[in-house]
């Protein structure tokens, strides 16, 4: 997981309506980008669903959204259809953030060894440094914990 205080490494990935979006992109705006698992599945959606009953209250205070993971960018376009999720869903198939990021990690699943997206979310100032870094984070109480966070104008 990257450090408070680090410099957030810019990426440049096809979001759920085909478009490329970079992180620079939002630069002067502080920005939440959070990890997860794959569209459809239970927690992951339950996350998703969070992040868009917040995101009026994301909005008002001009924070950008961005949920990343290694489904393709038409599973995206389905997923956010499907639950209308109005922020954005970026495609990393090829899993080159998540590793930037360093969010994979090793996982038992069924008995086996397996690398998987550890849920974890950054919160990006207007800079582009990471201000807050919430690893292992909860579907049902992410949203609201990042939230949180924010209305309190922490600077970390």
């Amino acid at each position: 997981m990257l450090q408070e205080g680090t410099m957030a490494p810019d990426f440049t990935l096809e979001n759920q309506n085909g478009e490329k979006v970079s992180l620079s992109d939002f630069r002067g705006k502080k920005v939440v980008v959070y990890f997860y698992s794959r569209d459809n599945t239970a927690g992951c959606t339950k996350q998703a669903c969070a992040f868009a009953a917040g995101y009026g209250e994301f909005q008002a205070m001009n924070v950008p959204v961005i949920g990343i993971s290694k489904d393709t960018a038409a599973s995206h376009g389905k997923f956010a259809a499907k639950y209308e999720l109005p922020f954005i869903l970026l495609a990393d198939p090829e899993k080159v953030v998540h590793a930037a990021y360093d969010v994979l990690k090793e996982k038992s699943m069924y008995g086996k060894k397996v690398i998987g997206t550890e849920r974890t979310t950054y919160i990006i100032d207007e800079s582009g440094m990471i201000v807050k870094a919430m690893k292992k984070v909860k579907p049902d109480t992410n949203a609201s914990d990042v939230l949180a966070w924010l209305r309190t104008g922490n600077e970390a």
